[in-house]
């Protein structure tokens, strides 16, 4: 094991120890808060007491009590929402782009805002409509000359619709759900394969957990249900892509932009389509899916005119999950065939990959989850030209992930450690996320962590063990 090898493998373990010296004690203290309350388990009034005790608020009469209760029915539209302000910053000295100011120190100082709208139509008929903004003033306190126009236009304030959409049931059986909406496709929690049809929000790499990545898209979907099985088809509208780390970002090591990306327009032959079957019995959850969509990731072609642009081929997915629950344990696989696939290196070609993953989880000890996955990506008829850049392309791509999570003080305080490492001991990237989430009471809630990188051979991961970051939040929920 080479020296690089062992620095990856000490960081994950100082970050793993850090995490259990502040699980270990906590059991104990927790029983000695319950020693506190035991003073209010005393036996309860009998139904006599208490009614001697209620007896001087029996003036008013029952009619009127029912009149009111009836004639509070509930409101047809249900607002919610949150208000907070995340910060980060960055714990060690780097420049993004050579040359810039240094980007030690304040990293983030973001003010936040959601607004998410349900409406009851009536019936099985309902809609949403959600949206969400922010300004991050970090840019003007930093100045923002020391930044990148492609930085501030990404990072610096955004204003979004969410999720907008309208469900309900026009027959028995059937679902319809038109608009702006995620479908998540797949068993994992915390690697990709099934799962291609919402794009990922990849700005900042291992801040944020993939459930609150997903990038809704406009799409039609309809579901029906057949005994144990729950067949769906769904046509998607809107050509839709990740979000990545731009030039001159922390995230973005490059010495020159990215070309322009072509975005397919709205047409009838850009439309996507995909299907899935998924059946639900004793212990066991089964799901078979196809989708002939456009490759997230882009690779580069020539222009007319001699310059270069980003594109997005069309490819066919066909893919298999499968979940067993026994006892505390969950055993997840799924596999992804994808045909289609292009690369820069070979105008006009296509590739195949086969992505296959393992997972398990376990929750047998008191409110706490840890779970494994791995998967293996190979390329069928790999050629070398295929990983120099910008391809930078492996015939087998092996990933695996780590995370454990634990509730404490009757969930109230959520202690969360991911580990997401590129081949086995971490040789194309890895990085490491510890947060502690505490709510502080039914609307207010803070958040403090901090995420390390290790740099490898994989290009999102070549210059980022530099980027540290120590980072918090703190939202209003209402």
């Amino acid at each position: 094991m080479n020296k690089t090898d062992k620095n990856r493998l000490t960081s994950f373990a100082i970050t793993l120890l850090f995490f259990l010296s502040a699980w270990l004690p906590i059991p104990a203290f927790a029983d000695e808060i319950d020693d506190v309350f035991q003073g209010f388990d005393a036996p309860k009034a009998d139904a006599s007491e208490l009614s001697d005790v209620l007896g001087g608020f029996e003036d008013g009469s029952d009619e009127q009590f029912v009149e009111e209760i009836a004639s509070s029915t509930p409101s047809p539209l249900y607002m919610s929402g949150s208000l907070g302000v995340a910060g980060a910053v960055n714990l060690a000295s780097h420049r993004r782009p050579p040359g810039t100011n240094d980007r030690q120190g304040l990293a983030k100082l973001r003010g936040e805002a959601d607004l998410t709208a349900d409406l009851d139509l009536g019936g099985s008929w309902k809609a949403r409509v959600a949206g969400a903004c922010f300004y991050d003033v970090a840019y003007r306190l930093r100045d923002r000359d020391n930044y990148t126009t492609q930085t501030l236009d990404e990072y610096e304030d955004e204003a979004e619709f969410g999720e907008v959409w309208l469900q309900g049931s026009p027959l028995p059986g059937l679902d319809l759900k038109i608009g702006r909406q995620i479908v998540v496709w797949g068993k994992s929690d915390n690697i990709r394969v099934i799962d291609i049809l919402n794009p990922m929000d990849q700005r900042e790499p291992g801040m944020t957990d993939i459930e609150d990545l997903r990038l809704p898209v406009t799409m039609s979907r309809l579901d029906y249900s057949l005994g144990s099985w729950i067949l769906t088809g769904i046509v998607v509208h809107e050509a839709r892509f990740n979000k990545l780390p731009t030039y001159g970002s922390d995230y973005y090591s490059a010495v020159s932009p990215l070309p322009e990306e072509e975005k397919p327009n709205f047409a009838l032959d850009n439309q996507e389509l995909a299907m899935s079957v998924n059946g639900i019995f004793s212990g066991w959850e089964t799901s078979f899916y196809a989708a002939h969509v456009f490759d997230d990731t882009a690779h580069v072609e020539m222009n007319a005119d001699g310059g270069y642009k980003r594109v997005h081929a069309r490819v066919t997915m066909f893919g298999a999950a499968v979940n067993h629950a026994q006892g505390n344990w969950i055993y997840k696989t799924e596999a992804a065939l994808l045909t289609g696939l292009e690369f820069t290196a070979l105008p006009d070609e296509e590739k195949t990959r086969l992505d296959i993953l393992g997972g398990v989880e376990y929750s047998g000890f008191t409110d706490t989850t840890i779970s494994l996955e791995a998967v293996n990506r190979h390329v069928f008829d790999f050629e070398a030209c295929m990983h120099g850049a910008p391809d930078s392309a492996d015939e087998d791509e092996f990933q695996w992930a780590f995370r454990i999570s634990r509730d404490f003080f009757h969930e109230r305080l959520e202690t969360v450690l991911l580990a997401q490492i590129y081949d086995a001991l971490g040789q194309g990237g890895s990085l490491e996320r510890l947060e502690f989430a505490y709510d502080l009471n039914d609307n207010w809630e803070t958040t403090v962590g901090v995420v390390l990188y290790q740099s490898g051979d994989k290009s999102s991961f070549s210059d980022l063990n530099d980027c540290n970051r120590l980072f918090f939040k703190l939202n209003y929920l209402f």
